[in-house]
């Protein structure tokens, strides 16, 4: 794509390196950003450059905050502190919430058990929330996995983990379909899975 300015091609670059974003639509981005007052476009730079840098995460569940406490671990009056659903990634916490099916807390594993991709238990937030459920004396853990090979093995290693516990373990129900992802599920099906979680049966090592 030959375009008439090095700074044009430069930005058009940048925006190109966004997921699902081509160059025809990076080019589009940048144009109407050109047809912009020069304060509206700097607010948007400031903005973006801002939330990178101040952006946190929660110390308890992993979720992104602007403190050291999600909303969502702050709200002890309106949440069940005692129920965990554990996620994958930070995605699933907001296709999750906009069920408005569940209320209870979440912990983001950032990731899943794959051996095929090099990720193994350590590189995930696994003993964070092994440690959290103990401490917290939680009542029930719903695992909100991707159905596929890689979530059950995430979840049959945690089931392990946690040993003689009295927490209740639970799933979503299949709903879901096998290899499907949370995040394009809709709502309707997102939320009847939760409610109708079911038990998963206890390994006893």
């Amino acid at each position: 794509m030959q375009l008439p300015s090095q700074l044009l091609e430069n930005a058009v670059s940048e925006f190109a390196k966004l997921p699902g974003i081509g160059k025809k639509t990076a080019l589009r981005l940048v144009l109407h950003l050109l047809k912009q007052e020069v304060d509206v476009v700097q607010n948007f730079g400031e903005t973006i450059a801002k939330m990178r840098k101040e952006i946190k995460f929660c110390q308890r569940c992993n979720n992104i905050s602007d403190d050291n406490l999600c909303t969502i671990c702050k709200n002890t009056a309106g949440r069940n502190q005692q129920l965990i659903c554990v996620v994958e990634n930070i995605r699933d916490v907001i296709a999750i919430e906009s069920t408005q099916q569940f209320n209870g807390t979440y912990h983001v594993l950032g990731g899943i058990i794959s051996p095929l991709d090099g990720i193994g238990p350590d590189q995930l937030n696994i003993e964070t929330l092994l440690e959290r459920i103990v401490k917290e004396e939680t009542t029930e853990v719903l695992f909100a996995l991707n159905p596929n090979i890689q979530g059950d093995t995430t979840i049959y290693y945690i089931q392990r983990k946690l040993g003689q516990t009295k927490c209740k373990v639970t799933t979503i129900a299949r709903g879901i379909s096998f290899g499907g992802e949370l995040e394009f599920a809709d709502e309707m099906t997102l939320a009847r899975s939760i409610a109708n979680r079911l038990p998963i049966q206890q390994y006893v090592s």
